[in-house]
């Protein structure tokens, strides 16, 4: 479904911030990391499987500023013989009827950034005006601090891929 980004709001439906790895998956929060983040989290090789839900931008097409979701009904994923394509349906507005995944850059969720860190991840805490995220990288413990929980995992999780054999420790579920 093709939307517009929905404003940060730290405090799920359980009202304490960090609660969205309690909510149903159609309960996520919309909160997502900036570009920046996300485009530095693509170019250290921050492996993405589209599912539904999922929300991307598209860069250097002057569509930067919009969110897109994957969804069934108007966004959807095919696998071709040269990676995954992401098609839009009935989005006739859209000079655009599909674009290969490598040409769009993902906006991880906060519960997306939390699982990838696997292991890595010790803990997330609220600290004066943010949160400070807790990682073990390689032998050592390590805090990244962020306004918002989701950047806090994003720079943890940054910092892990750019670790030396991470990519492998990642695949294997072994962080």
């Amino acid at each position: 479904m093709l939307r517009n980004a929905v404003p940060r709001d730290r405090a799920g439906p359980c009202g304490q911030p960090g609660c969205a790895a309690s909510l149903r998956p159609w309960q996520t929060r919309l909160q997502v990391i900036s570009l920046d983040l996300a485009r530095k989290l693509h170019d250290a090789g921050l492996e993405w499987l589209p599912k539904e839900g999922d929300r991307f931008v598209i860069p250097d097409r002057e569509l930067e500023e919009r969110v897109f979701s994957i969804s069934e009904m108007t966004v959807d994923v095919h696998d071709v013989p040269t990676g995954r394509l992401i098609s839009f349906n009935g989005a006739v507005e859209w000079a655009l009827d599909s674009i290969m995944e490598s040409d769009v850059i993902w906006l991880p969720s906060e519960a997306q950034l939390r699982d990838r860190l696997g292991l890595a991840f010790r803990a997330l805490e609220a600290a004066d005006g943010g949160f400070t995220c807790r990682a073990e990288i390689g032998e050592e413990l390590r805090s990244f601090e962020a306004a918002e929980p989701a950047d806090a995992y994003a720079m943890a999780l940054l910092d892990l891929l750019q670790q030396p054999e991470s990519h492998l420790r990642l695949m294997l579920g072994d962080v």
